[in-house]
């Protein structure tokens, strides 16, 4: 018999392709929480595919506290031009709303902070909603600053397509 892990004990561990439907679910909570839900189009095999295919586009972090699956981080590597150096870009970080404030979100963060380390990185940045008043504030006491002087600029669907000349 497995020991029983301690209830209060946070574990970060990567995902695996066992944990697909995991993430699925996770990913649908973040949506629900952000409002978002008919956005979601993800499926299991698509998360299969982009995740643990020949050319994963991103990697995945679960946070457990105790034996339950409670959060997530979704992260890629991007790279700036200007220092010379890759970063890690954070897509995604989720923790459910019944574990919030307990040390899941930053225990996540700070391993995505020591993956950026590890790989010498010379950032890590995400961008917020702006009415999400709890999670600018988690951030701004991990010492984040906003780059208020930047606006995001997406291309999606047909736009993406006339762009691309198809």
């Amino acid at each position: 018999m497995m020991p029983m892990i301690p209830p209060d004990t946070i574990r970060i561990t990567p995902a695996t392709r066992a944990d697909v439907p995991l993430i699925l679910d996770l990913i649908r909570g973040l949506a629900d929480y952000e409002k978002l839900s008919h956005e979601v189009v993800a499926t299991e095999d698509l998360l299969l595919q982009h995740l643990f295919g020949p050319r994963p586009a991103a990697e995945v972090l679960l946070a457990y506290r105790g034996d339950h699956a409670v959060g997530f981080a979704l992260y890629f590597q991007s790279f700036s031009t200007f220092l010379g150096r890759p970063g890690i870009y954070l897509e995604d970080v989720y923790v459910r709303p019944e574990v919030r404030g307990k040390g899941v979100g930053k225990a996540l963060l700070r391993e995505v902070a020591r993956v950026a380390m590890a790989r010498a990185c010379g950032r890590l940045e995400w961008s917020v909603l702006d009415w999400n008043e709890p999670a600018l504030r988690f951030y701004k006491s991990l010492g984040a600053k906003p780059m208020d002087e930047w606006t995001v600029h997406r291309v999606t669907g047909d736009a993406l397509r006339k762009l691309a000349g198809l």
